[in-house]
């Protein structure tokens, strides 16, 4: 077999780059050309569809002017207090920790919201229910101490509103409420 000279093996290679590089390019540009598959059948969805079930969502508007109005119903009363706000199915939607609130409130507010709102009731009235079922308090999430409002659509719970950082259970509820009221203006 000859041996090639440098300046031949350059060359070459570069010959060999340049197709490679050209095959590439083309097959690229070709697909990029094609038409586009045809879409997978949708599938249609109707509300009489035994199998669905429709909910109702608070926007994130919604869930953050009744947060304020916790908020605001709070410091006309000097407490510094966290609240959140979680959907039907406990995710936080919004969370406000006040000037000054705890370190534990943000945490503890969004668990009164989602007791409130998995029991449809207030979270005071759920604290009396301890008396009957005192395992409830060990369920991941939870907390049965006043301060937690759920948010009803047609009897249903759609969202919870909770409070934490005044002194008592009372008052977080009592700005909990105020929040719930926001959202019937």
């Amino acid at each position: 077999m000859k041996k090639l000279s440098l300046r031949t093996r350059v060359v070459t290679g570069a010959v060999v780059v340049a197709a490679l590089g050209a095959g590439t390019f083309g097959a690229m540009s070709a697909s990029a050309s094609s038409p586009a598959a045809a879409p997978a059948a949708a599938v249609k969805a109707d509300t009489s569809n035994r199998n669905l079930q429709q909910t109702t969502h608070l926007t994130v508007a919604a869930a953050t002017k009744a947060a304020q109005a916790t908020l605001d119903a709070a410091k006309k009363e000097n407490q510094r207090i966290s609240v959140a706000v979680v959907d039907r199915n406990g995710n936080t939607i919004v969370t406000l920790r006040g000037d000054g609130a705890g370190p534990q409130s943000p945490e503890s507010a969004v668990k009164k919201a989602y007791t409130a709102v998995s029991w449809n009731a207030p979270t005071s009235e759920l604290v009396k229910r301890l008396e009957q079922a005192p395992n409830l308090k060990d369920i991941p999430g939870t907390l049965f101490l006043g301060g937690g409002a759920p948010v009803q659509v047609k009897g249903a719970p759609v969202v919870g509103i909770g409070v934490a950082g005044a002194p008592s259970g009372d008052l977080d509820e009592k700005f909990a409420q105020a929040g719930v009221a926001a959202l019937a203006r």
